[in-house]
């Protein structure tokens, strides 16, 4: 695969992770210095990260929309949009930034910035 491709399945698993918890592909798949701004503003490490998924999202039904990749040589730039479920039942809608880097190991996720409106 060409790296638009791999980074949209990346992209793929990375928003279905979160709507299913999965610690797991998380784990295998953020860098090691990754940190995230979450939609409350606070910016957490990886450790408090992957904790945070293993708790669950509040919301659910998570989809992406729009996906703008930006490849930028050995680093990519992925701009969506998102809608959801609150947990109240009613529709929810955001935004996300995610940056990748090619290592040595392949493409990590190093850092990602959430809001949520």
């Amino acid at each position: 695969m060409n790296d638009l491709a791999v980074l949209a399945e990346l992209n793929r698993n990375y928003i279905r992770s979160v709507d299913e918890a999965d610690v797991r592909w998380f784990d295998a798949h953020l860098a090691h210095d990754f940190h995230n701004t979450s939609p409350d503003g606070t910016l957490i490490d990886r450790a408090a990260f992957l904790a945070q998924i293993g708790r669950g999202s509040p919301v659910t039904d998570i989809r992406e929309h729009d996906v703008k990749i930006r490849l930028l040589g050995d680093f990519a730039i992925i701009h969506a949009r998102t809608t959801y479920k609150k947990p109240d039942g009613t529709p929810g809608a955001g935004r996300y930034t995610d940056d990748w880097q090619r290592r040595p190991e392949g493409w990590r996720c190093v850092s990602a910035h959430v809001s949520r409106f």
